[in-house]
């Protein structure tokens, strides 16, 4: 990913709150016999690490399951992988500008982190899945948690490998506009909130927010 100053992100609270408020993640391996292997999965930000004054790692762990099947193909823990997730982003047209010179252009926020994932066992497994279930459901009137159906879950969490992935490089990047005046973005902003076929009002949100808190 090409990393330019203006658009780059440092503060680890930014970092982990980007991934929290997007969890649906991108697992990518490179192996020995199988070259590239790639899974989607949710990941959690693990702030039990943040919450002891963990410094093993570079400002972000994170704490995922796939299939056991994903975990073999990706020989989970023996190398080192790269988690990507991705932001809001949208397309943004020079039309949306007033003024000339624009070429359309994509906005975007976006976080790899990469690092050698421990591989958890059964019962620390099931802890995962239990609280990845927990994230989305406390959002919902009457959350609705794995211990209603435990055995039942533990059966199927045979079948899953957990992971924690303690980061060794965190890149996180929001091209947000940054470089145009403030009108400009405010512009840009409204056009994305406006229900255009383009329309991404997280993305505005995001842009507005940057401008506020460079």
């Amino acid at each position: 990913m090409l990393e330019q100053e203006i658009f780059r992100v440092d503060d680890p609270g930014r970092i982990r709150d980007l991934a929290r408020a997007h969890p649906w993640a991108t697992l990518i391996s490179h192996t020995p016999d199988r070259g590239l292997v790639v899974s989607h999965l949710p990941v959690l930000v693990d702030d039990s690490r943040q919450d002891a004054g963990d410094t093993r790692d570079a400002g972000c762990t994170l704490l995922g399951h796939l299939a056991r099947a994903d975990a073999r193909k990706h020989e989970l823990g023996s190398h080192e992988v790269v988690v990507v997730i991705q932001g809001p982003h949208g397309y943004i047209s020079p039309s949306w500008y007033g003024e000339t010179p624009h070429v359309p252009t994509w906005n975007f926020t976006v976080l790899h982190v990469q690092g050698r994932p421990e591989v958890l066992d059964p019962t620390d497994t099931y802890d995962v899945l239990s609280a990845t279930v927990d994230h989305f459901e406390d959002l919902l009137p009457e959350p609705w948690r794995l211990a209603r159906v435990e055995s039942y879950a533990h059966r199927i969490a045979a079948a899953v490998t957990g992971f924690r992935l303690p980061a060794t490089k965190v890149t996180a990047k929001a091209k947000l506009s940054q470089d145009e005046r403030e009108e400009i973005v405010l512009r840009l902003a409204g056009a994305l909130e406006s229900g255009r076929p383009y329309a991404v009002p997280e993305l505005a949100r995001a842009m507005r927010d940057t401008r506020r808190n460079p």
